[in-house]
């Protein structure tokens, strides 16, 4: 099948990143931003006939030996020097979908026409993505400033027929999975070395996929706590749009919204609603669902606000603005610091804390689930006979140790800055360390989130014959697909492992929106 194309001469969507990640399309430079590319690359070539001035990655060293002037015949040679001397990324390497993000993300900022590249190496980039030809990028080393200087070198070295990058599932030198992709390096040319490794794309890239993933939780996380107030005969009268509407925080509105349409006409919500019920009110982890999971979701909006102008960005250094007559003359070369990851290391951050609160109110209604003090009349920790079953006691536990790593996680990367090279980059953002937490933290929130599932679905099976409203009903019958009730104790790590593929394939949110024919907020 046919991948679909995109465009780079076009602004490139969330949406449209995402599905080049997961190879579900690819790049390419159209004629527009070709044409861009080129008059930017005509300024270079000018610069470099026609001036022995110093110009800061044109003719000159880099970050503290930016003074050191180039001579014209070594400027090709320092190009591959500095890709050279800036490979020393340490870790694990990152996943195959990150380094797809991060090779369309490179060359979207080339194809802007600011950086002075030729349109044959924004090519090259894509070409990569055509052969899934992917650079082995070591996920530590870089402190976001100048750019993700260590893994963006990783990278551009494979153009060069250097580095190492994975083909057809092997780990190769650089030049030898070129070639068997049928590719050619490339021969850097003035500036261009500096092109591909001055910019935010790792981090914009991690931060990028956790966005993505952090889209389906917010959904699943409004499910599966739905279903949690229906075992828990909790009401719904908290989540009444005039209450949110009176303090409208839109993340609130959403997900009041979501919660009353999940629980529509529940019996279970219905068997207790009338003036006879005893409670009073619900704990908040069901009552404030709206105001907590609302402010998550505005955090993730906050999010993704900033990705969306970072990945349409223009983040190295000089920036190339070409003279509308064209008259390379009138052009204008300009240094400053658009690489800085400051803006995506501290949305990364608000992210991170944010859905560390959402796993933490999910663990809270387990603990309502499972503790036979609170949860209104089920179970000690729902198994069918207590005492000699154990039930989901240590699934609880498992719950609060995650939230708790979480919390660990949540301190700020961007409050952090450790001066680097002589202390000419005396500030610098930790965006790729924020967006590595924030990776783990989403994954870790899944995790709690798919307990609850198990956990509130085992409630839904307690409570029959009255059964949960149209939404919770799809989510129930959906789990109940994969994992069949809790009678007798059992090894419940399968169970957990495939409520977690349930949550993170999107597939509980799918269900459900195909019962109520609508989307979810």
């Amino acid at each position: 099948m046919a991948l679909r194309p995109i465009d780079l001469s076009e602004p490139l969507s969330l949406t449209s990143a995402v599905a080049v990640a997961n190879r579900e399309a690819l790049p390419h430079l159209g004629p527009t931003g070709r044409t861009r590319v080129a008059r930017a690359r005509a300024v270079v070539d000018a610069f470099l006939r026609e001036h022995d001035v110093p110009r800061y990655g044109i003719n000159t060293g880099f970050g503290a030996l930016a003074e050191v002037v180039i001579p014209i015949e070594q400027v090709e040679a320092l190009q591959v020097n500095l890709l050279r001397s800036h490979a020393v990324g340490v870790g694990a390497p990152l996943d195959a979908e990150i380094v797809r993000a991060v090779v369309l993300l490179r060359a979207a900022v080339l194809a802007k026409g600011h950086s002075g590249v030729r349109p044959e190496l924004v090519d090259a980039l894509c070409a990569l993505l055509e052969h899934d030809v992917l650079p082995v990028l070591p996920c530590q080393g870089s402190v976001g400033a100048s750019g993700d200087l260590a893994p963006l070198a990783h990278l551009a070295l494979v153009l060069i027929g250097e580095g190492e990058a994975m083909f057809r599932g092997e780990r190769l030198p650089g030049a030898e999975a070129l070639r068997r992709a049928g590719l050619a390096p490339i021969k850097l040319g003035g500036k261009e070395g500096l092109s591909l490794i001055n910019g935010t794309q790792v981090m914009t890239a991690i931060g990028l996929l956790a966005w993505s993933r952090a889209q389906n939780l917010l959904k699943t996380a409004d499910i599966v706590g739905a279903m949690t107030v229906e075992a828990q005969l909790g009401s719904v009268r908290a989540f009444d749009p005039r209450i949110v509407a009176v303090r409208p925080y839109p993340g609130a509105i959403e997900t009041a919204q979501n919660l009353r349409e999940l629980c529509h006409d529940s019996p279970l919500i219905a068997s207790h609603a009338g003036p006879n019920c005893h409670k009073v009110q619900d704990p908040y982890s069901l009552r404030c669902m709206p105001q907590v999971h609302g402010a998550v979701r505005d955090a993730i909006a906050f999010l993704r606000r900033t990705l969306e102008i970072e990945v349409n960005a223009v983040t190295d250094n000089p920036l190339i603005f070409p003279d509308d007559d064209d008259d390379s003359a009138s052009s204008v070369i300009v240094s400053g610091g658009n690489f800085h990851g400051q803006p995506v290391s501290h949305a990364c951050d608000t992210a991170r804390s944010a859905l560390t609160s959402l796993a933490s109110m999910a663990e809270r209604r387990i603990e309502q689930l499972v503790n036979p003090a609170l949860s209104s009349g089920l179970p000690a920790f729902l198994a069918r006979s207590s005492g000699l079953h154990s039930g989901f006691m240590i699934a609880q536990v498992t719950a609060a140790a995650l939230v708790s790593e979480c919390k660990g996680l949540s301190m700020p990367a961007s409050v952090d800055s450790i001066p680097s090279s002589a202390n000419r980059e005396d500030h610098v953002s930790m965006g790729p360390i924020a967006a590595r937490r924030l990776t783990d933290v989403v994954e870790a929130a899944e995790r709690v989130c798919a307990i609850e599932l198990l956990c509130a679905g085992q409630g839904l099976d307690l409570r029959a014959p009255l059964g949960p409203g149209v939404g919770t009903r799809a989510a129930w019958l959906r789990l109940r697909q994969d994992v069949a009730p809790l009678g007798d104790d059992r090894v419940l790590y399968p169970d957990l492992e495939a409520a977690t593929r349930l949550v993170r394939s999107g597939a509980i949110v799918a269900a459900v929106e195909a019962a109520l024919g609508h989307t979810l907020h």
